[in-house]
């Protein structure tokens, strides 16, 4: 392969989405490649911002209905907006609540169990969240999760193989909940074919869609999904802490959530007080509490860039800086105990690369002393994310030479292998 510069910015001249890194606010001397952690604040995400702030400064309490976005219909309408996304009808999605809270929602609204039908079936790599929210599930209905929660093992401690999860299937599951998308390795299951194996079993499943939502085209609808739930401040762009979203297939409208609030109400009734629930006829049933306005407002000029790009045009330059960047890593790096960690095939490899190396720690802050901005999971994982609305092609080639000259010259060596308190 070419190993040049003047081949990067050739790929950079080709890029359709180029034009959007000038609308984000990328710090002079850094290269960031840590958006599948924390997405970078867009000009158009500031913007949304400011206009929340000042329909609340010059409205007041009538912001809930008037001016350009009225606070009332704003979890619906970002919902709206991010149906495209998973391959979701509109009325499909609702942005609200944070990821382990909207587990918690709808692991308490689809988790039934009956019969033999006890167990619930997770994976042994699945974010540490995800399964505290599972075993607290199991124990509010008086389960042992040491006994009803099956954790699917891997057998390279990188990648789930599907015919283990299928495999684990058995008559005793009542609900199955998945990553789409393995926060480690970067590997992408095959949402359609594990929620076909499910189906055929009686059995419902739902799947975290942090590491993919704004990164990898979905077809949750399409594909029977039975609810799905992301964080929106990785590829998403809707900054720290922002609030999270949840799908609910639409043959599960009328189903009563698990936990009700006020918010979750029918809206031609949610003001009438009264002490009988009535839930709203899509997933805004699935709704808690009063939105989050002044933090749901980056997602509005976020998603705004999403409409224009695309998803599936954000996902081919993905998979081409991913690629691209495993091509260099291979070329220039071989020779210093790198092991690429995540699947290599487009069809099994999601948004961000999984470099392994014995002291990944010092080496990361060796890279942010270098100004990349990379991501460590511990033991021994460097994550590095060519977010596709921001990261250049040159900026991937130079992350590899910063790197080499990091090994070449032992520059690692001053740091102490540990991480820091955030990774």
């Amino acid at each position: 392969m070419d190993l040049s510069r003047e081949y990067a910015k050739e790929l950079d001249a080709q890029d359709a989405l180029s034009v959007y890194r000038d609308e984000f606010y990328i710090q002079p001397e850094t290269i960031y490649m840590d958006g599948n952690s924390l997405g970078l604040l867009s000009k158009r995400a500031e913007k949304s911002v400011l206009e929340l702030l000042d329909s609340w400064k010059t409205l007041g309490i009538n912001g809930w209905m008037q001016g350009g976005h009225p606070w009332f219909y704003l979890s619906e309408k970002l919902g709206k907006m991010s149906a495209s996304l998973v391959g979701a009808k509109a009325e499909e999605v609702v942005v609200t609540g944070s990821t382990t809270t909207n587990l918690h929602q709808l692991v308490s609204t689809f988790y039934n169990p009956q019969g033999k039908r006890t167990k619930i079936l997770a994976d042994e790599l699945n974010f540490p969240s995800d399964i505290y929210a599972l075993q607290s599930q199991l124990k509010l209905r008086g389960y042992d999760p040491d006994h009803h929660l099956i954790r699917v093992k891997s057998r390279d401690g990188r990648l789930i193989d599907e015919d283990d999860i299928i495999g684990n299937m058995h008559e005793d599951v009542a609900l199955v909940v998945l990553p789409t998308v393995l926060y480690r390795s970067g590997q992408l299951l095959d949402i359609e074919r594990l929620t076909k194996e499910a189906h055929n079993r009686g059995i419902m499943i739902g799947f975290d869609g942090c590491h993919s939502a704004g990164a990898i085209p979905h077809e949750f609808h399409k594909w029977g999904v039975d609810f799905a739930y992301w964080c929106n401040y990785k590829y998403l762009n809707s900054g720290p802490g922002g609030v999270g979203s949840l799908f609910v297939h639409e043959k599960h409208f009328g189903k009563v959530p698990g936990l009700a609030g006020w918010f979750g109400s029918d809206k031609e009734k949610q003001f009438d007080m009264e002490h009988t629930f009535s839930p709203a006829k899509d997933a805004g049933a699935f709704q808690i509490g009063t939105p989050h306005v002044m933090s749901v407002a980056p997602l509005l000029g976020s998603l705004e860039m999403f409409e224009e790009a695309t998803i599936d045009k954000v996902r081919e330059k993905s998979l081409r800086s991913t690629r691209y960047l495993m091509d260099l890593i291979e070329a220039e790096l071989s020779s210093h105990g790198f092991v690429i960690g995540n699947p290599k095939e487009d069809e099994y490899r999601g948004g961000h690369v999984c470099l392994e190396h014995t002291e990944a720690a010092r080496i990361c802050k060796s890279l942010k002393e270098h100004g990349i901005v990379p991501d460590f999971r511990a033991p021994n994982v460097i994550r590095l994310a060519p977010v596709a609305l921001y990261v250049s092609y040159e900026e991937v080639w130079e992350t590899v030479q910063i790197m080499k000259r990091i090994m070449d010259e032992k520059l690692y060596e001053k740091h102490e292998n540990k991480r820091e308190i955030i990774a």
